[in-house]
């Protein structure tokens, strides 16, 4: 099976860039475990603007499960809570925080 990729974008507060690129450049090991562990690859965040772009590769076989049990993990939730202090949704008429983007075009 290939791997799903997802492209997300979101508002960075404008005082929170460089908190934001700290908290990035030591991300918690933990996080990192289990992002591994939900099947996530190639986790990808760029900047531009005030905005942040995500980029992420997904090679399980059930995306929303690995998902809910990633959001259970303590640390996640902690650093989830840090860094959403520095965001802002794209869209306020939205449910979701980091809003899904549609993809294009893709080449290997």
């Amino acid at each position: 099976m290939a791997a799903q990729r997802f492209g997300r974008i979101i508002k960075l507060k404008p005082e929170a860039y460089e908190e934001y690129k700290r908290l990035h450049a030591n991300v918690w090991d933990e996080v990192l475990t289990a992002n591994y562990e939900s099947n996530i690859r190639n986790f990808n965040i760029y900047h531009w603007n005030g905005y942040l772009f995500a980029y992420m590769e997904y090679i399980g076989d059930d995306f929303e499960a690995d998902m809910k049990k990633k959001s259970k993990n303590p640390r996640v939730k902690e650093w989830q809570k840090i860094t959403s202090d520095l965001q802002q949704p794209v869209d306020e008429d939205s449910d979701h925080w980091w809003y899904p983007m549609e993809e294009f075009f893709h080449t290997d």
